[in-house]
């Protein structure tokens, strides 16, 4: 594994909205989030403090969590509470592509990528616990996590991969002949074929991360996938993980109750296309918590967060 180096931040900017789950960047390096009460904003001029600003594109009237952008002005979103969604961001139009799947309505729908024959491919966390309970589903450890695909001009997802451990962040291949699936209750990247010999075959990528991947971006075919990772790993949840179901549920029942606090050791990692760690930052009692997402704008790491009230801006790796 590429030897850690410190995670240092720039500045914090704070966005007006809770819970900044997904950041991406435009080709203007303007940053991308949706926020808790459903708005989806976009903060421009990061690379001076005095000249940011927030603006809000479009409300979902749901919970806005991966995004992935097809163009400047249009906008795929992951909705917790609605499905998967296109936004157009210049009117803030928002339109459903799909709430369902075999007559099962989408919970936790949580990112997404769109392919260049025009299909879009996304992730459903669990099929058990809602957003707000997702402690839940790591701690009973359900394996209820879905990778959906939806063809053009269709309505109806299709499953390409199931059994997923809290199926999260999603990323393409540079020859779109592969998916990458953070699985953040494995603690592990997984990868599956869309074409060639192992076509439908989902197989690891990456085991045995130093945390629980979350949101993955990655600027165009030619850059690493970057991964957030949400919490370090911990090891007692391994131990739980082995136990029964009826312990595990006992243990999740127990778990959605409880007050959560995130750890304050936070990190993000970028890999390579054959799953090898190129870079790894980590910060130790951190202020900002919980990263949930990362991507690259104005020469810095943007990390988001589904615990913050903002977003926090980061010097990018030595040695890139």
């Amino acid at each position: 594994m590429e030897h850690a180096q410190k995670l240092v931040p720039h500045r914090y900017v704070a966005i007006g909205g809770h819970g900044p789950e997904d950041v991406v960047a435009d080709s203007r390096g303007r940053v991308l989030t949706g926020v808790a009460d459903g708005r989806i904003l976009r903060l421009d001029g990061l690379a001076d403090r005095a000249a940011t600003r927030v603006e809000v594109l479009a409300e979902t009237g749901g919970r806005p969590l991966g995004l992935e952008l097809l163009t400047d002005d249009d906008l795929l979103v992951c909705d917790a509470e609605l499905g998967l969604l296109r936004v157009d961001l210049t009117d803030g139009l928002v339109r459903i592509l799909a709430d369902s799947v075999a007559g099962e309505r989408l919970r936790f729908c949580s990112n997404t990528v769109a392919l260049s024959d025009g299909s879009i491919c996304f992730t459903v966390s669990s099929r058990r616990y809602p957003l707000h309970q997702w402690i839940g589903d790591i701690v009973e450890h359900t394996a209820t996590g879905r990778l959906l695909r939806l063809a053009p001009g269709s309505e109806r997802p299709e499953v390409l991969a199931e059994g997923l451990q809290f199926a999260n962040g999603l990323a393409l291949s540079a020859d779109e002949s592969f998916l990458v699936v953070a699985e953040t209750g494995a603690c592990r990247l997984t990868r599956h074929w869309l074409t060639g010999p192992h076509a439908g075959r989902t197989e690891p990528f990456a085991e045995n991360l130093p945390g629980m991947p979350d949101n993955l971006w990655r600027a165009g075919p030619d850059g690493p996938i970057w991964v957030s990772l949400a919490g370090p790993r911990v090891p007692p949840l391994g131990l739980l993980h082995r136990a029964g179901p009826a312990a595990r549920r006992s243990a999740a029942r127990l778990a959605v109750r409880a007050p959560f606090r995130p750890s304050g050791t936070i990190g993000v990692l970028a890999v390579d296309e054959h799953g090898g760690i190129v870079h790894h930052l980590t910060r130790r009692h951190s202020g900002f918590r919980m990263v949930t997402s990362v991507c690259e704008a104005a020469g810095q790491l943007v990390l988001g967060s589904l615990w913050e009230r903002g977003i926090a801006l980061c010097e990018p790796p030595s040695g890139k």
